[in-house]
């Protein structure tokens, strides 16, 4: 896999893509994703969402892709019909999904699928020895080491779209990679920044809702909230750029105008900044080495002020280490610990558990599926992700 930028490249490479992909078009991310092709009138080869056949429907009126996939066959059959009049292709379920991403072969493709859905489609995109600009995280979460083995394989380039290891990466072109000493991982803090552990106890869906800062769909909201969502960042990051996790420091830093940092042996810090923004993130991945004038605002720091920085509550937040746990575990631990966090964040949005349960049930779901650490292929992988469905289940 080669997300290393410390070779020299030259100042001429990189630019616009001929086309493009985007793979989870209907959520932020990938909403995103097709403002900036848009904005640089980048052809659309493939668009792909879940179930949402409204939202796919107007992406696809409004930027005219060779195809369309909804991963929900029924959902499909719908959009074929509303789309009827069009010349664009629709098809249904997830080996169409993974068919046509092969099959539209872009010189990049954007997976933006939310959770464990999203492997199966990185896996594929990994197999074109192509560009992936990597939004999905659970896919490196889930199996990382699968997929760095298959993009050193095949010489496919991940390039990091989460702002915190797009930030990483840009920092990383200040060095050589034996000169790293640690990696600065910022993290907003959520809507819950300062509170004890009594206190969540008592916030609801709505508060959780709430973020200080980005705008994002439920479920990451919901994982930002916990700290869920940086313990799967620290998975990321370690995999993305071969490091220890030991070797992350994660930085709650409330303003998101740091979007994380490196540190080098000689103690320099390079940290990137700019106004929290995901189509720079989206951009970058797409004309890496190159860049180019696009949508997100310039950053006036004298607007900013004052920038913040504090040590993370792990009582407060117990998924945070957990993670750290979970990756050290190794093998599937990791899948176990995605796969019941879906469960439980999905009950949450229900309303059926409270805020803290949450954490509640991912930890006693790891705690009795370790078992999985041994876990090295990817049915085994997605064996340990059906387990722990099952058992966060039980438990809610």
């Amino acid at each position: 896999m080669n997300t290393a930028p410390y070779a020299a490249r030259n100042e001429n490479e990189g630019g616009l893509p001929a086309s493009l992909s985007v793979l989870g078009a209907t959520g932020s991310v990938g909403r995103q994703a097709l403002e900036v092709a848009a904005e640089h009138k980048i052809p659309l080869d493939l668009i792909t969402a879940n179930v949402d056949v409204s939202g796919m429907e107007a992406l696809a009126r409004a930027y005219h892709p060779r195809f369309c996939v909804m991963a929900d066959e029924g959902a499909a059959r719908d959009l074929a019909l509303r789309l009827s009049d069009t010349p664009i292709a629709v098809r249904g379920g997830n080996d169409a999904l993974c068919d046509a991403i092969r099959e539209a072969n872009s010189p990049v493709t954007v997976n933006a699928i939310l959770g464990e859905a999203g492997l199966l489609p990185t896996l594929a995109c990994v197999s074109l020895g192509r560009r992936l600009a990597l939004s999905n995280k659970e896919s490196l979460v889930v199996a990382g080491e699968i997929v760095k083995a298959e993009a050193k394989k095949s010489g496919c380039e991940i390039i990091p779209v989460d702002s915190e290891h797009s930030a990483i990466f840009q920092c990383l072109h200040a060095g050589r990679k034996s000169d790293v000493r640690s990696i600065l991982l910022t993290a907003s803090g959520g809507p819950f920044r300062g509170m004890t552990r009594e206190q969540l106890e008592k916030v609801t869906l709505r508060d959780a809702l709430a973020h200080p800062t980005w705008k994002m769909g439920a479920k990451i909201t919901v994982d930002s909230a916990t700290m869920m969502n940086k313990g799967f960042e620290v998975i990321e990051a370690a995999h993305l750029f071969d490091v220890s996790p030991d070797a992350i420091r994660v930085v709650v830093h409330p303003e998101s105008i740091i979007h994380s940092a490196v540190e080098y042996i000689d103690s320099a810090v390079i940290a990137q900044l700019s106004s929290p923004d995901m189509r720079l993130c989206v951009q970058y991945a797409l004309t890496y080495p190159a860049r180019l004038p696009g949508l997100s605002r310039e950053l006036d720091l004298f607007s900013v002020g004052t920038l913040n920085f504090f040590a993370p509550d792990p009582a407060a937040f117990p998924l945070l280490p957990l993670a750290y746990r979970a990756m050290k575990l190794g093998g599937g631990v990791p899948a176990v610990l995605n796969a019941s966090n879906e469960v439980a964040v999905a009950a949450f949005l229900r309303e059926k558990i409270n805020f803290t349960d949450i954490s509640r049930t991912v930890s006693e779901t790891v705690e009795r599926l370790t078992v999985y650490k041994n876990a090295k292929t990817v049915e085994e992988l997605l064996d340990a992700d059906r387990e722990a469905r099952n058992a966060a289940a039980a438990l809610l």
